[in-house]
């Protein structure tokens, strides 16, 4: 060791060589932790869209359960009209895991695609996955056909005149603390013997109207 006043001399370090070669090391994750990851990610997922695709609101189930035909009588004089009267069972099925609550249920018959006739049953409330049966009439006296008469007449000479009638429920759904309104439809075709007061023909099939708006 050098004494104090003594000058103190070093030596440059030695140049390190242009083709010496470099190493990065990265840190170490085990595998099994990526893993896992993916996996909570992937049920995290899976667990969203089922809540969604339970929760989400659908329509309404509706369904005619039993159209009967009471009676049906044409005049021709003093001018052309219709009496009908036709007797339904409607089932409204609510799919949804929420309260339903339908504020109307109207039930119409046209002829030869125009209305003669609509009547108008009170709402109800429908649990959850739950279902509700309502019974119908529509009486319809005196209807005075104008626009289609000459096609009324011939189905009167052939015996079966065809009749079409719209069921609509409307409604809302009570989600959390929210309400989405419903609506859904059925129609039917059916063909009305006049001669033996009997329905030969019926053709059902639902139509769904739905209003997604939450209020």
């Amino acid at each position: 060791m050098a004494e104090k006043g003594e000058p103190v001399f070093y030596s440059p370090l030695p140049n390190q060589p242009d083709n010496q070669s470099h190493v990065v090391l990265y840190p170490y994750r085990p595998p099994g932790r990526r893993l896992r990851r993916v996996f909570f990610v992937s049920v995290s997922i899976f667990l969203f869209s089922a809540a969604i695709f339970f929760l989400w609101p659908s329509d309404p189930d509706l369904t005619v359960i039993r159209l009967n035909l009471k009676r049906i009588q044409v005049h021709t004089s003093p001018k052309i009209s219709i009496d009908i009267s036709l007797f339904l069972t409607l089932r409204v099925r609510n799919r949804d895991f929420f309260s339903l609550e339908y504020s109307s249920l109207d039930v119409s018959i046209g002829y030869r695609g125009r209305g003669l006739g609509t009547v108008n049953s009170t709402g109800g409330k429908l649990r959850a996955r739950a279902s509700s049966y309502v019974n119908a009439t529509i009486e319809l006296d005196g209807i005075e056909v104008i626009h289609d008469v000459i096609y009324l007449l011939h189905d009167l000479a052939k015996g079966s005149i065809p009749f079409d009638t719209d069921t609509v429920v409307r409604g809302k759904l009570g989600l959390l603390f929210f309400e989405v309104p419903l609506k859904a439809k059925v129609s039917c075709g059916i063909d009305v013997n006049t001669n033996n007061q009997t329905i030969i023909r019926q053709d059902c099939y639902p139509e769904f109207a739905v209003l997604r708006k939450i209020t």
